[in-house]
């Protein structure tokens, strides 16, 4: 398969799952379509072309392809595969971690409208948002009397 189709393909894929999170009432059916056919999906995408990777970086050798310097991390994303599965990579945690802050809010009881710029901090620069989130839900649980 075509390294550009895919990363359109996955793009979408967590356009959509984002929108969800983010618009749509989060029913335990949405919770369970984002995992599996959100970050189930990305993670099965990113096993097949890691594999595709890891037998480029076999016979790579030293000054090649390898996770031992910068110049090795350069040299995987110098392709289209690697960039790809770099993408996808970040895209399945990303997703996960908005997951995991969806189900956190609403178990805080923590206003869907100060989740949601979370949650797009999240898409757009994952640790951001995380760290936002990490700021945001202590407090606000303590008030609340829900902190877990």
């Amino acid at each position: 398969m075509e390294p550009a189709f895919v990363f359109k393909a996955i793009n979408i894929l967590a356009l959509v799952a984002w929108a969800a999170l983010i618009l749509l009432p989060r029913w335990p059916a949405l919770h369970s379509a984002l995992t599996y056919l959100g970050v189930g999906l990305l993670c099965l995408i990113y096993s097949g072309g890691l594999i595709g990777v890891l037998s480029a970086l076999i016979p790579a050798g030293e000054g090649g392809a390898n996770f031992d310097s910068i110049a090795g991390v350069r040299a995987i994303f110098a392709s289209d595969v690697g960039v790809v599965v770099g993408w996808t990579h970040y895209l399945a945690f990303d997703l996960f971690v908005g997951l995991w802050i969806a189900r956190d809010g609403d178990a805080k009881t923590i206003s869907r409208f100060i989740q949601a710029p979370v949650l797009l901090a999240t898409f757009m620069a994952g640790p951001l948002g995380l760290g936002a989130w990490l700021l945001i839900r202590e407090p606000a649980a303590r008030r609340a009397g829900r902190f877990k």
